[in-house]
């Protein structure tokens, strides 16, 4: 039995998401919290608060137990980017990129 939690439009470029999203693939759940808690960062907050999710929907919607858990995918997905503009020198305007992503963690039992 599987459990998901998915973030979209998370204010996070997908590269620093996916570097974060990798610590903790095929982690148990209580490791998957550690790593993050003492990862450096904003990316860990918004990982945290989809794992969190996915361990809820688990127990609520599968009645599974959250230590038979573990991470089976995570991963992070290009959202839209957001187009803003900087003053340059001279009268330019400097275009600036807002990157978004959407946020994957799926759970699985331990066999």
């Amino acid at each position: 039995m599987e459990a998901q939690a998915i973030a979209r439009y998370v204010r996070i470029s997908p590269r620093k998401a996916n570097r974060v999203m990798a610590l903790i693939r095929g982690k148990s759940i209580d490791e998957a919290r550690a790593i993050l808690k003492f990862s450096p960062g904003k990316a860990p907050k918004f990982v945290e608060k989809v794992l969190n999710s996915a361990v809820a929907n688990a127990v609520n919607n599968f009645e599974l137990s959250e230590d038979d858990l573990y991470v089976a995918r995570a991963y992070a997905n290009k959202g839209p980017v957001l187009k803003r503009f900087r003053i340059g020198t001279q009268g330019r305007v400097n275009p600036v990129k807002k990157y978004t992503s959407h946020l994957y963690i799926i759970l699985e039992e331990k066999e």
